[in-house]
């Protein structure tokens, strides 16, 4: 019997194959990465510092545990070169295997800046274990309080730097908007975590790129494009994820900015699926990538389902984006980019609402401070509503 054969090994992969294990225990199952295979929990990365957390305390399993687990065989260390769609097989660093049906998890990689400067290769972006272990080197290097800048005020950018400040380091944050969470937050709940941040070891560069990075004899230099200068031990960059779509590509898959799929995840390869960060889904809004934890697991239910013999459509329902910053807890569901309106603010006591609500007084988003869950669901079922 030919096996349904997963690329990658991350949460969206380990993810397919426990649901998939759930309804179907006969089928061979092959998960091939690159990497060490190892199970654990990616979102956990942007806040294991304040916890104190090692790199291996966030190990899950090991590759060997999770074939055992899973009835599956896992081939760890091992990049997939090519896929051959009308063969039905992909090439390995240890041959060929053929496929009943084929799931790509490729995930993303971190965009990288093009920065000047002799320190340009010593900037870090944190996106998976080995990533995270040099971080924490780099910090345990410095000792108790280093300075670190983070380039990029997004969600993992603002992540990190509240992360690293209960952490007790130094953090300069660095954006080319002029406010935090530009794309996904309100500008009320910007002000609002810029706000918790007052008072503590951060300094925001807002309206500011950064240029070059230069090495010095005990620290690096980072020049800014206004001319500043910030001084640094450490340099995150956490300007965003690009989909590795270069292996759906090479094999003729169709792929935007994401490897296209259809609403039950499939490509435009016979039997070929993809989800993940690497996956661009089908929405109401057309199609988008969805980086998010909440779309991966909807798209491993549903593709699991219809491998198992049940044709079942990705069920993307909203759900806001929960914000893992302490200081000022966040749950964030912006409106589709091409909406037009505007945010409206409600306070609440300490919380703060904030809804987003179209030039024909149609509700299209929402945020909130110190969200709850019946409050979520209420602004949930808002959506789509007159305000």
């Amino acid at each position: 019997m030919e096996p349904v054969v997963i690329v990658g090994a991350g949460m969206a992969a380990y993810g397919l194959a426990r649901e998939f294990r759930k309804l179907d225990q006969t089928t061979p199952l092959l998960i091939v990465a690159a990497d060490s295979a190892t199970a654990y929990s990616k979102p956990m990365l942007s806040n294991a510092l304040a916890l104190g957390k090692a790199p291996q305390q966030l190990v899950q399993q090991d590759a060997a545990r999770m074939a055992g687990q899973l009835d599956a065989r896992v081939l760890a260390g091992t990049a997939v070169m090519r896929i051959h769609p009308e063969a039905r097989t992909i090439d390995t660093a240890q041959g060929s295997h053929t496929y009943r049906a084929l799931v790509l998890a490729t995930g993303a990689s971190p965009i990288r800046l093009q920065l000047d400067g002799d320190g340009a290769d010593e900037v870090l972006s944190v996106n998976n274990l080995d990533d995270y272990a040099a971080l924490r080197a780099q910090l345990d290097a410095v000792g108790q309080r280093a300075r670190v800048t983070i380039l990029g005020a997004g969600l993992i950018g603002c992540e990190f730097a509240d992360d690293l400040l209960a952490a007790g380091h130094h953090v300069d944050l660095v954006d080319p908007n002029a406010r935090l969470l530009s794309a996904l937050a309100a500008p009320s709940l910007s002000a609002g975590l810029a706000q918790a941040w007052a008072g503590r070891n951060v300094t925001l560069h807002l309206g500011r790129v950064a240029r070059s990075v230069q090495r010095g004899a005990a620290s690096l230099t980072v020049t800014l494009s206004d001319g500043g200068t910030v001084r640094a031990d450490v340099v995150l960059s956490a300007i965003g994820l690009r989909p590795n779509v270069s292996l759906a590509r090479e094999a003729g898959i169709a792929v935007q900015r994401g490897v296209l799929v259809d609403r039950y995840g499939r490509t435009s390869a016979p039997d070929v699926y993809a989800l993940g960060d690497c996956a661009e889904y089908h929405t109401e809004a057309g199609s988008r990538v969805l980086p998010y934890v909440a779309p991966m697991l909807a798209a491993a239910r549903a593709i699991a389902a219809t491998l198992a013999g049940t044709p079942t459509a990705i069920d993307l329902k909203a759900e806001p984006v929960v914000v893992k910053t302490p200081s000022y807890k966040l749950a964030l569901l912006p409106p589709p980019v091409d909406a037009q309106g505007r945010w409206h603010d409600h306070p609440d006591g300490e919380r703060t609402v904030a809804r987003f609500i179209d030039h024909a007084g149609v509700v299209r988003g929402f945020g909130l401070s110190h969200p709850t869950p019946a409050l979520r669901t209420s602004l949930l079922s808002a959506l789509g509503q007159a305000a």
